[in-house]
């Protein structure tokens, strides 16, 4: 004669000291319609089964993820839900029994939702202990909860939720000649990472916190004893010498090749050659056919944001690109919609947000929508504040940006440079190359300008408003310096247009009584907002702490002026990180200035340097006047 009885969570049929584990609906038609399928057991709740409840009612199987140690994958807990009372954990065995007893009650698991969770785990590659044992499979259980399957995300889900899966460490990346700080070491780990499982992700760090070393040392150094090879960095076209130098500074045993410009190459084998190509979206774009035919390990696309509009020929360019990895850098990754950030995470990891139409039909584009799909991309963005890792910076973080005109904008420089040259000789002066600084402000401050000759928007200027956008959307504030009466209108213009922000100029045309005031309204202004000034009314005796962000717009010949400007915000009574970044036009007069300012603060000549002449100022004009953008090459 068989019994029940109980083992464990099980209820179970006993004989002869052998337990046999009936299914539910075994238990049901014996103990609850009285009808036993067995001729040794007697109908009804007999032995053990007595002493329990039976539920009519099957209980709901779901799936529980939460972290666990730092450095450690999450774990499962596997759930059952009543049709009525709490929930109660079970073990995986139970999943194939089919049934279970809780707390005096038995209850049938439904077979529907136990068949689901058995496919979740293996998706989800979870081993015999609960424990998630891969990152993918840890994305295939975020994608699972978030579209309503019997899955509960209790894992952390904040900007920086990505680096728990890696224990912290002083390890830094071999081969980068730069001392990382310890966010960027977590970066490089997490990119790393991401490099190594073929997968793709999202760096969205605030600017100024070095987007671009961070990827530079995973592709140096992903943690597999080599470096990566066959890297393709798509950015605008006025960041690519930008790129190319940050890597030759830091990893020069990476072999870098910029592919742009009418002479560069239309054979595959030529870009294989390299560690690291670097070229622009447009480039992209009209050589999709030629890049298409090379694997790459890893595409990373720089100002990731250019890619928003999902039917932006661009955008669908770039999604065509064959790659192993996907890397998307950008401080700002949602301009105006939501649809922006599923744009940017198509290219990282095609399908896992969804085509477009689920998208936007599940996720509304308001605070909530927001916030509730954080959970599902917080392991593949990681995005750091300076507020957060401002004990890790120093006060004052010195950004030099190099940016590469387009090819009608230096043939214009160089059609200007020759003309000066042609006019004045081995007699050039300072004066003499007002017309080249004031080029590589706008060209429209050139009293000669042919707009015909140049594009719309002149690209230092466009970048000038993408540095400002990001800062606005940080709600920080930023003073930019610029020699140019109206070039300071045209960026205080520009600001207000665009971005409904606070913006006024304060120069040599503002009363000196009305300077403080106006300082006092910028800085008690809520929100973001711009200050623009010039060095030599705004770059002495004003405290601007307001201000986290400086920008030298044009570059001063005198790096005194130009410190005594960015001491405007760094200094006493600072409380954040101030960043200081100048725009210097690659292969212009600007460069020569870059060079002198650094040159003469090595050797601290801070004295103020006049047009009848220092020491090195006619070498400084000779190489200023033979300084050619139409000289760079495609490397």
């Amino acid at each position: 004669m068989s019994a029940w009885a109980l083992e464990g969570q099980t209820l179970v049929l006993r004989g002869n000291g052998v337990d046999a584990v009936p299914t539910a609906e075994e238990v049901y038609s014996s103990v609850i319609e009285g009808s036993s399928p067995w001729p040794d057991v007697p109908p009804g709740k007999t032995g053990e089964a007595s002493s329990l409840k039976f539920s009519r009612y099957p209980a709901e199987v779901y799936l529980v993820i939460e972290d666990r140690a730092e450095g450690e994958m999450p774990a499962t807990i596997l759930m059952a839900q009543p049709q009525s009372g709490s929930g109660f954990r079970i073990s995986a065995e139970l999943l194939s029994v089919g049934h279970v007893v809780e707390a005096g009650t038995w209850f049938p698991l439904t077979p529907s939702s136990v068949s689901t969770i058995l496919d979740l785990l293996r998706e989800g590659e979870v081993d015999g202990v609960g424990v998630v044992s891969s990152f993918r499979g840890l994305l295939a259980l975020k994608k699972a909860a978030a579209n309503g399957e019997p899955v509960t995300d209790l894992t952390s889900s904040d900007r920086q939720s990505a680096t728990r899966l890696f224990r912290g460490s002083d390890e830094a990346p071999a081969g980068v000649d730069a001392k990382l700080y310890t966010y960027q070491i977590d970066g490089w780990r997490w990119l790393s990472f991401i490099l190594r499982e073929e997968l793709g992700a999202l760096l969205a760090d605030e600017m100024g916190l070095g987007k671009t070393l961070q990827v530079i040392s995973a592709l140096r150094d992903p943690g597999t004893g080599s470096k990566v090879s066959r890297s393709l960095i798509v950015a605008p076209g006025s960041l690519l010498e930008n790129w190319k130098r940050e890597i030759d500074k830091f990893c020069p045993d990476l072999s870098v090749l910029k592919h742009q410009g009418s002479m560069r190459t239309g054979r595959p084998k030529d870009l294989e050659r390299y560690d690291v190509v670097v070229t622009s979206y447009d480039t992209v774009v009209r050589d999709l056919s030629l890049l298409k035919m090379i694997d790459w390990s890893v595409v990373a696309l720089d100002e990731a944001q250019n890619i928003k509009n999902p039917k932006a020929k661009r955008t669908l360019s770039v999604k065509q690109l064959p790659r192993s990895a996907s890397l998307a850098i950008t401080g700002t990754p949602i301009e105006n919609r939501l649809t922006d950030l599923w744009s940017i995470m198509d290219f990282a990891l095609p399908g896992y947000l969804g085509s477009l139409k689920e998208f936007s039909e599940t996720y509304d584009n308001h605070v909530g929508a927001a916030a509730s799909i954080e959970p599902l991309i917080s392991p593949l963005m990681l995005r750091r504040r300076v507020s957060e890792v401002a004990s890790d910076l120093p006060e004052r973080i010195d950004i030099p940006e190099i940016i590469e005109l387009s090819e009608t904008e230096a043939e214009e420089y160089d059609r200007i440079r020759q003309a000066i040259l042609d006019e004045y000789g081995q007699s050039a002066t300072l004066v003499s190359l007002t017309k080249l600084r004031q080029f590589c402000a706008h060209p429209g401050l050139l009293p000669d300008h042919d707009p015909e000759n140049l594009p719309e928007e002149f690209v230092k200027f466009a970048r000038l408003l993408e540095i400002i956008e990001e800062i606005i959307q940080c709600g920080d504030k930023a003073i930019i310096f610029t020699s140019y009466t109206s070039m300071a209108d045209r960026i205080a213009t520009a600001v207000r247009d665009r971005f409904r922000a606070f913006a006024e100029v304060l120069d040599g045309r503002t009363p000196i009584d009305d300077r403080q005031p106006l300082i006092d309204k910028f800085s008690q202004e809520g929100g973001a907002g711009v200050l623009v000034l010039n060095p030599k009314a705004g770059g002495a005796g004003l405290n601007i702490t307001a201000a986290t962000h400086v920008i030298h717009y044009n570059l001063e010949w005198n790096p005194a002026l130009e410190d005594q400007a960015s001491a405007r915000a760094h200094r006493r009574g600072q409380t954040r990180p101030v960043m200081v970044r100048r725009l210097i036009c690659e292969g212009t007069v600007e460069e020569i200035v870059e060079e002198r300012v650094q040159r003469k603060r090595r050797i601290s000549e801070t004295a103020v340097v006049g047009v009848s002449g220092a020491e090195g100022e006619y070498a400084d004009l000779m190489a200023a006047l033979a300084q050619s953008p139409m000289r760079r090459g495609d490397s």
